[in-house]
């Protein structure tokens, strides 16, 4: 209320935000009157308040201070002075969608910029991760080598054992598919028995290999990435550092440990996987029996054309669970976090191993292997 050369407002009741919304209106209305002179506030009647009531006090603190009176707040108990006190004169301006977007060049070649950046930052934790897993798994000095068998048995298990029924079943398929599609081609040569060629040195040269591991990628990659993103978000990476253990010796060398046996085991069993299925398809599709198909083999391959495809299976191995584990250790605090990198790892790591196996194909061609 007005009084001599200042005004009082005293407040009562419940200022909690499901009670304030009838005085909106009547302190929007006190803000915009001009006051002269002291304004004080008296808080002796609130019997509860929180932030939202707070918030409304203090807007109309700062509303008469910009009118140039002064705003006091007198009586009421501690806790809600203290609570009002510790509010900010104004809220905080929301960022604006309108930024400065800069220059034409920039908004052309900043997104170009990022990706290098990201793209150097990713090769550096990756080659982080390398070095940490050739060293071994590492444990303060006197603990013993810290490397766990089972926990490399366990996870050979995992992404080798039970992916060999969805290999098998994919290579069958893809060999019996490129089996038929050559024989329909090369009858209007007359030359079907050549499908057993195109067959054995795309199977065990290229296909077998590449399509396995693009396997893996999707289905052990992804679960590298969600395993480590999930403990990244509770916070289980941190507690292994604070302990004295490194994260990636303990989660990351047993995995790429065990991707590295079995990525080489189960191209194998996708090229026998293949051959058979191209077997069956050549014997039902063209007359070729499975004598002449193992004659056949042996004659257009050679232990080069088993070596080549075995050798890029390691480095693919590796390729797929250092991309893997360096996105699990991007992820944030959040579940759409975690998603996006799980996805980002699969689709790198596909990335990976089709350009690991260009340049492989590159370099085999050079030296004629």
């Amino acid at each position: 209320m007005p009084g001599g050369d200042g005004e009082r407002y005293l407040l009562s009741g419940d200022w909690r935000g499901q009670t304030i919304l009838s005085m909106l209106k009547e302190f929007q209305h006190l803000e915009q009157v001009r006051s002269r002179g002291r304004v004080e506030i008296d808080l002796s009647g609130i019997a509860g308040i929180d932030t939202a009531g707070a918030w409304l006090i203090r807007r109309l603190m700062t509303a008469k201070g910009e009118q140039g009176s002064e705003a006091v707040l007198i009586g009421g108990e501690g806790p809600i002075r203290e609570l009002i006190g510790v509010l900010p004169e104004k809220a905080p301006a929301p960022p604006s969608d309108q930024g400065d977007k800069g220059t034409l060049f920039e908004r052309l070649f900043a997104p170009t910029g990022k990706a290098m950046a990201e793209l150097g930052s990713d090769f550096y934790a990756a080659m982080h991760i390398l070095g940490s897993a050739v060293r071994g798994a590492q444990m303060k000095l006197g603990r013993g080598a810290g490397v766990s068998p089972a926990s490399v048995v366990t996870h050979i298990d995992r992404m080798g054992v039970r992916a060999v029924p969805i290999i098998v079943l994919m290579s069958f398929l893809i060999g019996a598919i490129i089996a038929q599609q050559g024989a329909f081609q090369l009858r209007y040569f007359g030359a079907e028995i050549f499908v057993v060629d195109l067959v054995g040195i795309l199977q065990l040269r290229e296909i077998g290999v590449l399509l396995t591991a693009i396997m893996i990628a999707g289905r052990s990659g992804s679960a590298i990435t969600a395993e480590i993103g999930s403990m990244k978000m509770r916070e289980e990476i941190d507690a292994l550092t604070v302990i004295g253990l490194n994260p990636v010796g303990v989660l990351i060398f047993p995995r790429l440990v065990a991707l590295t046996v079995a990525l080489p085991l189960l191209t194998i069993v996708a090229n026998f996987a293949a051959l058979m299925g191209a077997a069956v398809v050549a014997w039902a599709y063209s007359g070729i029996t499975f004598d002449t198909y193992l004659s056949r083999l042996h004659e257009a391959i050679d232990h080069t054309s088993v070596a080549s495809g075995m050798i890029k299976a390691p480095f693919m191995a590796l390729s797929i669970g250092i991309v893997a584990a360096v996105e699990g250790m991007k992820v944030g605090g959040s579940a759409e976090s975690l998603g996006q990198h799980v996805t980002t790892s699969v689709v790198k790591a596909i990335f990976v191993v089709i350009l690991m196996d260009a340049v492989f194909a590159i370099f085999y061609s050079a030296i004629d292997f």
